[in-house]
Parts: C-alpha cells; structure tokens; sequence
C-alpha cells in the first residue's frame, strides 16, 4: 500500500509501508542485536531469556514504539518539537530542553557507530586485498585504531550518510534501508549457515539455547531482559519520533510497530546464531 507521498508542510514522506518498516528496523537493529544479546541470551538462561524478553519485545512494541511513531505523526517534528508539544499540553515549559537529551544521545551513538563502520569498511577492503589475512589480527586492528589509521574510512561513512540524507526520505533513507536491511539479513542468514557447519557448533547452540529455568526466578534476569529490549528498539531514542513525523495518517501505526519489533528480533537471532 502506498503512503501520501506528501507530508502536510509539503516535505516528502515514506513512499510505502514497507519502506517505513525497513527504516525503523534499520534504526533499531545495531550493536545491541549483534553483540548484546547472544551474551545476555547465554548469560541469562538460554531459551528461558527469551520469556521476559519476548515479553518486554512485545510490550515496548505496542506501546512504547507505538507512542513514539504516534507523537511523531501528531507532531510532525523531531524530539525537541515532540517533547515541547506534549509538555505544553500539560502546562510545562522545559519541554525542548527534555528533547535536546534524545538527540544528544542520538549524535553521540552516530559518531560511535561511524567509527565502528570506518573499522567494518578498513577490515573488509583488507580481506579483499589480502592484507588482513597476511597480518597478524593484533596488529591489523592496531594499525587501524591507532593514530590517524582510519581517518579515511571515518570519513568516508559520513560523506556517505550525508549523501543519503541529502536525498531526502523516500529517495535517500528508504530506498537505501530497501536495500541494505535485505542484504543485512540474507549475509547473516549465510553466515549462520557457514556456522554451523563448523566442528563445535552443537555446543554454541546449547550455550544458547539450552534452557536454564532457574534463572527466572532471579531479578537480574528480568532486569536485563528489559533493558535488552528497551536499548534494542531505540525506545526514547530521536529516530523513531523522527520516522513517524513522515508517517502517512491513514498507516496502522500498531501493525508497523509490531512489525519492526519482529524483524528487530529476528535480526538478534540471526546474530547469535551467526556468533556462536
């Protein structure tokens, strides 16, 4: 189904649904999947992780991504428009200095993940050439993380998320996520397979997986199982609010949440699969 190819003010939005899920699970999925959770998933019971994490999955997916995409749309602005609007409405003034918080935390996480992206790009252009597999691993990243070893991958990325903003969010962030998520998904769905065809993969999978149901009944269990889903779904963060001020109001904003927590959670299990 297509969306309004318009936003209200005249400023293009998300061309289809789909293109609008692709971005936000593009928003949501990061470290947190491909790192965070095989450990916690391991750490933390196993298969019974997966009880209160589902839960929380479930519950910030309904409602709090919900919310989020909803003040957008209702706002038709970012975090610090967003935050003053619902403050003004009860009276409160602080609203935009609330909305700074998101987006500071949001710049930081950028400038993080364009470093992490700029080593991603150096290691995988070494692969090719060769240079990686010559080398010792130790002294391939410390050439890479020391001194000025990356600038130029570093700038690279940003160059080329700029160019990507620039384009606008049909034709830049949507048509981009329409093609790097699917490619995302297959490369981990491949690697997976390549796993576990390795000698030991039977006891990755019970390092995982295997149940400990004792660890239900302790809190800490809980407590990561909803900090996990909450990190994982980018709740509070700037970029959903920002996504759902280009949403089209005839979108069921429940069904598009429900589906990026979905594609956000396979996206972790793909990843621990891939990381065992």
């Amino acid at each position: 189904m297509k969306t309004n190819p318009k936003h209200p003010s005249g400023i293009q939005t998300f061309s289809s649904r789909i293109g609008f899920v692709l971005a936000s699970v593009g928003s949501a999925v990061g470290m947190g999947n491909i790192w965070m959770f095989p450990y916690r998933l391991g750490q933390y019971g196993g298969a019974a992780f997966l009880i209160p994490y589902l839960f929380f999955i479930l519950l910030f997916g309904t409602v709090g991504l919900s919310a989020e995409f909803a003040l957008g749309r209702l706002t038709r602005t970012g975090p610090i428009g967003s935050y003053d609007y619902a403050l003004r409405s009860r009276g409160k003034k602080y609203g935009k200095w609330l909305g700074v918080i998101p987006l500071a935390g949001s710049l930081g996480i950028a400038i993080g993940y364009a470093v992490i992206v700029g080593w991603v790009l150096r290691a995988a252009a070494g692969a090719l050439t060769g240079e990686l597999l010559q080398k010792d691993s130790q002294v391939f990243f410390d050439a890479a993380t020391g001194h000025l070893g990356s600038v130029g991958w570093h700038t690279a990325v940003v160059v080329t998320v700029v160019l990507i903003l620039l384009g606008g969010v049909a034709k830049g962030i949507e048509k981009m996520n329409k093609i790097m998520m699917p490619a995302f998904f297959i490369l981990f769905l491949i690697i997976a397979v390549r796993v576990a065809m390795l000698p030991g993969a039977i006891e990755g999978y019970r390092y995982l997986l295997v149940p400990d149901w004792s660890k239900l009944l302790e809190k800490d269990t809980w407590v990561m199982a909803m900090g996990q889903a909450f990190f994982s779904l980018s709740i509070t963060g700037s970029g959903m609010i920002i996504y759902g001020s280009y949403l089209s109001k005839k979108e069921d904003i429940v069904r598009a949440s429900l589906v990026t927590a979905g594609l956000d959670t396979l996206a972790a299990m793909l990843a621990g699969a891939a990381i065992i």
